[in-house]
């Protein structure tokens, strides 16, 4: 694969099928000048088919007594055999080894990644904020720079979610992660991250988000050198795009903007390890061939990534602030109607046209629990203390909203048309309120004086 992730030529890179592909998207790019070494497949929940050497992929079965090439077959199911149509998620795979090869697992030592139910420290109700975590002090991978913040619901009971940041110095060489808990929502804020996936290989930058799906192996490489970045791992329903009600069948995000990989594959001997994540506990096998070793693939059940500026930004262009739902990229439902197991959402560059209106976020306290990341830039609610690779909390009824200095400005402010112009600030939110690890409540570069934001306003009732 290291051939491939640099140069599609080769055998072994990237090609699109030529045979039973009628329904996958097409081939696209995400605009970032680091893509023009790499092809993917357009479309989200499509079904692609894809094969890096051609007559890899069998024709009118899935599994043929021999597979074409030598290779083995192997489906990998996302969701329950019987789960709707619509719902259904699996990938069939054709490989150079059967995935079940390897030696047992054994538990090794979590670092800093936590799981829920978490009991480390009481539930918090107050405004929480961090600094950027400080560099690691040795080399250190994707996985070895996992810190986790805070986390709701239960992993086994598959409800919930886990937030973390990263922090990496180092590309995992000889190896790989998998995460049987839950789908992973990567936000790179700083460094380019090559995720080197069972189904190919997907470059992400800053401004683009890559999802992982449980069950899948991967690895991350540091074209950089150096990586840094948030993470929402999902226990709950597979992402997917919100409902547009009133909108109608077009706005924010579009399914032909989210970017599949095509089909690459390593060919290589050796002893490798791969880290499973189950059951929030971490546990390490050695393998003797990389498990990254699929020729074909055809399915719906793949690692995506999206340019988040191809969002459509939906806004008032008459009065008053709109509930920031509206900026809803990817959702998890829950089985309550409306209320999301967890939602991703995002403050891009746009315009402010409400008239008579504060155009700010308001002071709110809202049932949904609100995590909020800065890739970069300033975030409109805050002027001070909120910086890119920085993060703050606002839990279940917590109140909050924009800082003194930001509500003096706004307030008196001449309300012409503005463009809120080099900013990109992103929120996890989820329907349960989100309990602290100790580590994160203890840590150095969490912020002590938060609540002084709130500080400088004063009684200016004239009744």
């Amino acid at each position: 694969m290291t051939a491939a992730q640099e140069k599609p030529a080769t055998p072994q890179s990237p090609t699109v099928d030529s045979g039973d592909s009628g329904d996958s998207g097409d081939s696209g790019d995400s605009g970032d000048s680091g893509d023009s070494v790499l092809s993917y497949l357009s479309g989200f929940g499509n079904h692609h088919s894809t094969e890096a050497v051609p007559g890899a992929l069998p024709v009118g079965r899935n599994s043929p007594q021999k597979a074409p090439l030598g290779l083995y077959a192997e489906q990998i199911s996302g969701t329950a055999f019987t789960a709707p149509r619509r719902m259904n998620r699996r990938t069939w795979v054709y490989r150079q080894l059967p995935s079940a090869a390897h030696s047992a697992f054994v538990p090794i030592g979590p670092g800093d990644l936590r799981a829920a139910p978490l009991r480390e420290v009481p539930l918090n109700p107050n405004r929480l904020r961090w600094d950027p975590p400080p560099a690691p002090a040795t080399p250190t991978d994707f996985v070895e720079g996992l810190f986790t913040i805070a986390a709701n619901g239960d992993v086994e009971a598959q409800t919930g979610i886990a937030i973390h940041q990263y922090t990496a110095t180092k590309s995992m060489t000889d190896r790989y992660f998998v995460n049987a808990d839950g789908e992973m929502l990567l936000v790179p804020e700083s460094g380019i991250l090559l995720l080197r996936t069972e189904l190919g290989v997907l470059r992400v930058s800053p401004g683009e988000i890559a999802v992982v799906p449980r069950g899948l192996r991967w690895g991350v490489a540091l074209p950089d050198g150096h990586a840094r970045g948030y993470v929402m791992e999902n226990y709950g329903a597979m992402l997917t795009l919100p409902e547009l009600g009133p909108l109608g069948a077009n706005g924010l995000a579009n399914h032909r903007d989210f970017l599949a990989p095509m089909a690459a594959f390593d060919d290589i001997a050796g002893t490798v390890e791969v880290v499973q994540k189950y059951g929030g506990a971490l546990w390490a096998a050695e393998y003797d061939h990389s498990p990254l070793d699929v020729v074909a693939w055809h399915g719906n059940y793949h690692p995506y990534k999206y340019d988040l500026s191809r969002f459509m930004v939906i806004g008032t262009i008459s009065f008053d602030h709109p509930d920031p739902s509206i900026f809803t990229v990817l959702t998890s439902p829950s089985e309550v109607p409306g209320t999301a197991n967890a939602d991703f959402v995002i403050f891009p560059p746009r315009w402010l046209v409400g008239e008579d209106t504060f155009r700010p976020p308001w002071f709110h306290r809202n049932i949904m629990t609100e995590f909020m990341g800065l890739v970069r830039g300033v975030y409109d609610a805050k002027a001070d203390g909120f910086v890119p690779g920085g993060a703050s909390l606002h839990n279940s009824f917590t109140a909050h909203g924009p800082d003194a200095t930001t509500y003096h400005q706004a307030s008196n402010r001449e309300l012409v048309p503005q463009k809120i112009e080099n900013t990109l600030a992103f929120m996890f939110e989820t329907r349960l309120p989100l309990r602290l690890t100790s580590a994160a409540a203890s840590a150095a570069h969490r912020q002590p004086d938060y609540d002084a934001v709130w500080q400088g306003f004063t009684k200016d009732f004239t009744g």
